[in-house]
């Protein structure tokens, strides 16, 4: 009898945990427990240097076991992202030059959507000297942090997820089509290299589904592990994107694309012209 799909996968499981060292054993258990592991923290519990583990890193990151952050390494899966208190620490200086630099691009007395995610929520953080914004957002903490500016705040209604205050379901989709604003500035879990905007939440995704068809202008705030990170659920075409905003410049075959699309690329990283 042929092999299944789920026996082959077990087999090839079990042949990269088998080809690694205990150490590398070790480490994917660390990060598996506990959703993201800094390079710093691990090099001090083996006693090695950080480039010991970087290699070790790059090896389980070759197999696909996990994903390579800037300062460390997270889960590698296509159904299941990295926790939100994890992501949150996850290139944390980039995506608050991300967030600067957007804030540049919106103006006093816009009307704008934000949705989830921690690149979306620095943004917020950044807008605090704009005056009169109107935001309307799916995200509790968005709210919370954009109640203290000069601003009117609208907070959808719906089911609020423990896990990072975000706001999704049938209330919140309906909800967002009552409107048409200025902006929408959205985050994504990872960009195919086909232009596909991908998520791991259904529900999330057919909120930003609406706040694309509804925006006027559409910014998409994401730091560079996204390009070419799988996701389960498709979000949007980059064609339907206006502006990305990143720190570091994605391949000239994905900035290619970008350009046959006509989507801007604004990038954070020092030295990079802006298109």
């Amino acid at each position: 009898m042929p092999d299944t799909l789920k026996t082959k996968k077990r087999k090839n499981l079990k042949f990269n945990l088998n080809s690694l060292s205990k150490r590398q054993r070790e480490i994917l258990d660390i990060v598996s427990d506990q959703g993201f592991a800094p390079i710093e923290s691990l090099a001090q519990q083996f006693e090695v240097t950080p480039q010991t583990i970087r290699r070790d890193i790059n090896k389980l990151c070759e197999h696909q076991l996990l994903q390579r952050f800037h300062g460390g390494a997270g889960r590698s899966s296509s159904v299941e992202n990295v926790d939100y208190s994890d992501r949150r620490n996850i290139l944390y200086q980039e995506k608050r030059l991300i967030a600067e630099m957007v804030a540049k691009h919106i103006p006093d007395r816009a009307s704008l959507f934000i949705n989830l995610g921690t690149t979306t929520e620095e943004v917020a953080k950044t807008l605090s000297d704009h005056k009169g914004l109107k935001v309307i957002t799916n995200n509790l903490n968005v709210a919370l942090i954009m109640s203290n500016n000069d601003c009117e705040v609208i907070v959808a209604g719906g089911m609020v997820r423990q896990r990072d205050k975000g706001i999704t379901g049938e209330a919140t989709v309906e909800f967002i089509k009552q409107f048409k604003v200025d902006y929408g500035i959205i985050g994504v879990s990872g960009i195919d290299e086909d232009g596909t905007l991908l998520d791991y939440d259904y529900h999330e995704v057919r909120v930003a589904r609406e706040i694309i068809n509804n925006a006027r202008n559409i910014f998409l705030v994401t730091d560079h592990t996204k390009f070419n990170r799988n996701a389960m659920v498709r979000i949007a075409d980059l064609s339907e994107i206006d502006a990305i905003f990143t720190d570091k410049k994605p391949s000239m075959a994905f900035q290619d694309l970008m350009k046959s699309k006509e989507v801007a690329l604004y990038v954070t990283e020092p030295g990079q012209k802006n298109e």
